[in-house]
């Protein structure tokens, strides 16, 4: 038990490592790309524009593969021990097949990430092309940034929070997951239960700066412990007070710039 406890941590922290690498490598990328400068004092991240020569299959699949490989990064210290859970469960049942559920597990798990950031590659351009178009529009969004983190800080303190949390805190049930079918249907519902949990860390995580490295390993750690520390609700609850703080900041910096 010892040397497979080894063996699948040291798995984890290379998949960390293979994945981290190429975020890091992505945002050092769009930092010499630069920033296109808005109406409103803002500058408009290159990530919803197409490169030279770039049709939008292209830009999209870059953008989801930077966004998989960021999400896996972020996600692992938190879900490492899920998944080792899991395994232990497996393993009681069926060691033989060990490796291939744990992988099904996973990759279920990011498909469910992958769905979420066609959507946020849709509504990123989306709102690129209007704000472009539209000055008044993009005058509005430093004020319309702070409130987006003002919710997302109000999201912590809700009841609807406290049971996502929960929910990710359990001891997950794997009694199904000893066929390939419920392996993945299990990491799907990890993924679900995950992005509904850390869906108002993502969304502030998107308004700050999504290829933000400092904002990334914040969001990272605070995911982090309001999954494993002991008390994780009254954690989640001090996010809440940091990012209300933050938007509360961002509307005042919008005031004095307009």
């Amino acid at each position: 038990m010892a040397n497979s406890r080894r063996a699948f941590f040291g798995v984890s922290a290379l998949f960390f490592a293979a994945s981290a690498a190429p975020t890091v490598i992505g945002c050092d990328s769009m930092s010499t790309m630069g920033e296109m400068r808005m109406p409103g004092g803002w500058t408009m991240s290159m990530l919803w524009m197409r490169m030279p020569g770039q049709g939008w299959p292209g830009a999209a699949g870059s953008f989801l593969g930077m966004w998989v490989a960021m999400m896996a990064s972020m996600m692992l210290p938190s879900l490492t021990p899920m998944l080792w859970r899991c395994r232990q469960a497996v393993a009681m049942a069926d060691k033989s097949r060990l490796g291939r559920l744990t992988a099904l597990i996973s990759l279920g798990y990011l498909l469910v990430w992958a769905v979420i950031g066609v959507a946020v590659f849709a509504l990123g351009v989306t709102l690129a092309a209007f704000e472009m178009k539209l000055p008044t529009l993009a005058r509005a969004v430093p004020m319309a940034a702070g409130g987006v983190v003002i919710f997302a800080g109000a999201l912590q303190f809700t009841t609807w929070k406290a049971h996502q949390l929960a929910r990710c805190r359990m001891a997950p049930m794997c009694g199904r997951t000893f066929s390939a079918d419920g392996a993945w249907r299990h990491g799907l519902r990890l993924g679900l239960r995950c992005s509904g949990c850390c869906a108002g860390l993502t969304v502030a995580l998107l308004v700050v700066g999504v290829m933000n490295l400092l904002a990334m390993t914040v969001v990272t750690v605070a995911i982090t412990l309001e999954r494993l520390a002991p008390a994780g609700e009254r954690v989640a609850r001090a996010i809440g007070v940091v990012l209300l703080g933050m938007g509360v900041f961002l509307i005042a910096r919008a005031c004095r710039q307009g």
